[in-house]
């Protein structure tokens, strides 16, 4: 067999439609739009309400689990599962029990205290450091004022 013959039996061989072949074996299947189980999604919220009350933004639980801010976002919006040591971790950042944290039980902290605003808990953190008379006199302020708003 020559070169002309072997070029025309391959032209022959061919499908007419090659082309189509090509593109339907390339294109791939898009893949559905991934939306958070529902059990993950209340966890998140979860996650969320108890950063809140301890007055932590995603960044400074971020930072004090040692992780990107990006992911404490996707675990509170449901798109991550949380692993057995980050769980834990974030038990002892967040002060509280693994069991509140996945929704095992409510903890007595959590039925008691609202979500507070974030700008309150950090003056808070400063009266920590007043001295003994200092927290008087600003209890006395305090105490004063409410009585007067009440």
């Amino acid at each position: 067999m020559d070169a002309k013959m072997f070029c025309m039996s391959i032209v022959l061989i061919q499908p007419a439609d090659h082309q189509a072949v090509a593109k339907k074996k390339t294109a791939a299947p898009t893949p559905p739009p991934v939306a958070p189980d529902p059990d993950d999604t209340r966890f998140g919220e979860r996650l969320k309400a108890i950063r809140k009350r301890r007055g932590l933004t995603q960044v400074e639980l971020a930072q004090r689990l040692d992780i990107h801010p990006s992911l404490v976002s996707q675990y509170e919006c449901g798109y991550l599962r949380l692993h057995g040591a980050l769980l834990i971790r974030l038990a002892q950042v967040l002060q509280t029990t693994p069991d509140e944290i996945l929704g095992a039980h409510a903890t007595a902290a959590a039925e008691e205290f609202p979500v507070i605003d974030r700008r309150f808990l950090r003056r808070l953190k400063h009266v920590d450091k007043l001295s003994r008379h200092q927290k008087r006199l600003l209890l006395g302020t305090i105490d004063a004022f409410l009585s007067k708003v009440s």
